[in-house]
């Protein structure tokens, strides 16, 4: 009787769960946006530039990440959108996602001396 009464327990958890709503941005093709929070946690798009593709989008969101820092800013993370994916500028990289709480797939990664290249374009010493 209690494994019955645990499986719909988990079952109702579930079906909870499944209810719940995803964020998703906006697919405008071509438009870069910055995304920030409204106090009460809904999200405002804010048009940064139309891009090509989501690398020059992402490269445009870390020249403004850049850009406020210098100005005496403190965000070392900024949000944005680019047709149907949320990107992630972070101190590890780029990362891109379909939805704001889905996983993250790395999208462009830091070098060295900090620039931004695609996975895997960076040469790799040779194995010893």
């Amino acid at each position: 009787m209690s494994r019955m009464v645990l499986a719909a327990a988990l079952v109702s958890v579930l079906a909870l769960g499944a209810c719940s709503k995803e964020v998703m941005p906006p697919g405008d093709a071509g438009v870069c946006y910055n995304v920030s929070f409204k106090p009460n946690g809904e999200l405002v798009y804010h048009k940064l530039v139309n891009a090509p593709n989501l690398e020059t989008c992402a490269a445009n969101l870390e020249a403004m990440r850049i850009k406020f820092l210098r100005m005496g800013g403190t965000a070392q993370e900024i949000l944005g959108a680019y047709q149907s994916n949320f990107i992630f500028v972070q101190r590890a990289g780029i990362f891109s996602a379909a939805s704001l709480d889905g996983p993250r797939y790395l999208a462009l990664v830091r070098t060295g001396d900090g620039r931004l290249a695609i996975p895997g374009a960076m040469p790799q010493p040779p194995p010893q």
